[in-house]
């Protein structure tokens, strides 16, 4: 007599095969895209506000990276100015930041009571936002160069000493000066130094999500059964809905 139960092991085995094959070709497929292509990140500050807003969630274009042209793979695209970037924070590489390129190489730039000066001229700027705040001569005048401020990293200090020209920030071949939009509250190459070429991981392309702060308290006081709801009933009451898929400039 033949075994009935063969027959199923099959089919059940015929039938896993293709559901596993088919996801590993979307992990693998998800990891190139992140890897290679797009990856999401989110606001945690308010160094780029208005332009970006605490709670925002960004798709980032990663083509920018530095990939083996002569590969001929993916070549990096230039770096513009005005043009916003994330990367690896030089003081801290695993960590990563969001801020404007302001200053290219080669570039001689200071800063005039909070407006940048680029060659002698001064940079139109419709992004930048200027919140109420003390007068810092530091922060508003850069570069200076009698007193440290006390925010400063100790060894971008030094270097800066060494890059000044006729009271003037000349930027290396290779190297970017990036402020954040929130001139008045943020903490940018004026306090740590440049961000080199090869730490630049991606432009931001649009807000695929955003969500207000205290919608993110809530979620999180959100404990117990029916923990599942209150999520998504906070997700719902607190999502800035006119920010979703909006371009980011």
């Amino acid at each position: 007599m033949s075994d009935p139960v063969a027959p199923a092991r099959h089919n059940e085995s015929a039938g896993l095969l293709p559901a596993v094959q088919s996801l590993l070709t979307i992990v693998i497929a998800a990891i190139f895209i992140i890897t290679f292509c797009v990856q999401p990140f989110r606001i945690p500050s308010e160094s780029m506000e208005p332009t970006l807003l605490v709670g925002d969630f960004l798709l980032v274009d990663k083509q920018v990276q530095g990939f083996d042209e002569s590969a001929g793979v993916l070549p990096a695209a230039s770096i513009q100015r005005g043009q916003i970037v994330v990367f690896h924070y030089p003081v801290n590489p695993s960590m990563h930041l969001i801020k404007r390129v302001v200053g290219l190489p080669g570039d001689h730039l200071r800063l005039r009571e909070g407006h940048v000066f680029i060659d002698g001229r001064r940079l139109d700027e419709p992004y930048a936002f200027y919140s109420a705040s003390q007068p810092d001569s530091f922060r508003d005048n850069f570069p200076r160069l009698d007193r440290p401020d006390p925010e400063i990293d100790a060894r971008w200090w030094v270097r800066l000493h060494t890059l000044i020209d006729h009271e003037e920030l000349v930027i290396p071949a290779g190297d970017y000066f990036v402020l954040g939009d929130n001139r008045n509250d943020s903490e940018d190459s004026r306090y740590w130094g440049f961000v080199p070429r090869s730490a630049i991981e991606g432009t931001p392309m649009v807000i695929y999500f955003s969500l207000e702060p205290r919608g993110e308290a809530t979620v999180a006081e959100a404990p117990g059964t029916g923990a599942g709801l209150r999520l998504l009933d906070a997700v719902l009451e607190f999502a800035r809905w006119s920010r979703t898929l909006q371009r980011v400039q």
